[in-house]
């Protein structure tokens, strides 16, 4: 029984080894390039399943032998930064630091396409109540003529606190979304950033306050173009096959299995476009002339991505420095 106990004791070791592996394996993927290998790029996703399988162990082994709790504690500390970045804990802020400004990110989905509840609408009245210094939109839109839903007319009355804005289409064809940027300071120039995209793109700004130059970069990177097809198939993943007839739990596997390859593959083509566009970006910040530079936006990726590694990496995550859970 000693030696059954022994090697049962062994195996369990041996399969949290392999968890510890992976977790660091999904930790330090934002160090692989998309563009040379978009599917393992794509495993960072994974992170936070093998971070909660391995707390498991941690709670298992101070249970069993604490001794050992030691080895899932050291996979915990050869990723503390990732685990720091995915679900930081910090206590709650004394105020804000004076002379502070607020600045809002927002994808508006073109105001929540421009429905009204009771005449008004929610979005617009979340960025007007929010009293942001700057807001900075993504998926902007607006129309000159509707009447029963949100037009521009009511956008401008209810951002007329903000006498700097510039909207721009962005992207390669016209179906492209807007980008804006409504400011309380001067925007003294706007240009979109260089970088291949159909629907998605970048915006630089100038922007004067008080008397320093801030660089803001206004950011919508590509989106994963995931469709309510794709949705079904997460649903079909998780309904239980049981009940059904033979035949059809045979075919609903393979439309599950064929589904599931193909949103890999669309999760993994557009990793590796938004690397591109990353790289664009932090070369921006690189060359910056000002000693402060804002990144903001709507990235369309995880925390621990390749896209968000290579953009941050000469920056403060704001959310990693006063952020708290996920």
């Amino acid at each position: 029984m000693k030696h059954i106990g022994r090697l049962a004791l062994f195996l369990f070791l041996a399969v949290n080894a392999f968890f510890i592996g992976m977790l660091l394996l999904t930790a330090y993927s934002p160090y692989i390039n998309p563009e040379v290998h978009p599917l393992q790029s794509c495993l960072g996703l994974t992170f936070p399943i093998f971070l909660v399988i391995n707390f498991c162990f941690l709670v298992f082994w101070l249970i069993v032998r604490y001794r050992l709790a030691l080895v899932p504690l050291l996979g915990f500390l050869l990723c503390y930064p990732q685990i720091r970045t995915y679900m930081p804990i910090n206590m709650e802020p004394s105020g804000q630091p004076e002379n502070s400004i607020k600045l809002l990110s927002y994808n508006i989905m073109s105001f929540g396409n421009m429905k009204k509840e009771n005449g008004q609408n929610p979005i617009l009245n979340y960025i007007k109540n929010s009293k942001a210094d700057i807001v900075c939109m993504q998926e902007y839109a607006g129309s000159e003529t509707a009447k029963i839903h949100l037009n521009n007319k009511e956008i401008r009355q209810a951002l007329k606190d903000y006498p700097y804005r510039h909207i721009k289409q962005v992207g390669k064809t016209g179906a492209g979304s807007q980008i804006a940027c409504y400011s309380k300071f001067p925007i003294l120039s706007a240009r979109m950033l260089d970088y291949q995209s159909n629907y998605n793109g970048s915006m630089v700004y100038d922007i004067k306050i008080g008397k320093d130059t801030v660089l803001l970069i206004n950011n919508h990177l590509e989106s994963n173009k995931l469709t309510r097809e794709d949705k079904v198939v997460y649903e079909d993943m998780l309904k239980d096959p049981k009940a059904l007839p033979q035949r059809e739990v045979v075919a609903g596997e393979r439309k599950v299995k064929s589904g599931i390859r193909q949103l890999v593959n669309k999760l993994a083509e557009a990793s590796a476009i938004r690397s591109a566009q990353a790289r664009a970006i932090a070369q921006e910040i690189a060359r910056s002339p000002y000693p402060s530079v804002i990144v903001c936006g709507d990235f369309n990726d995880s925390p621990i991505s390749y896209a968000h590694r290579v953009i941050s990496q000469d920056l403060d995550d704001a959310f990693t420095e006063s952020g708290r859970g996920l």
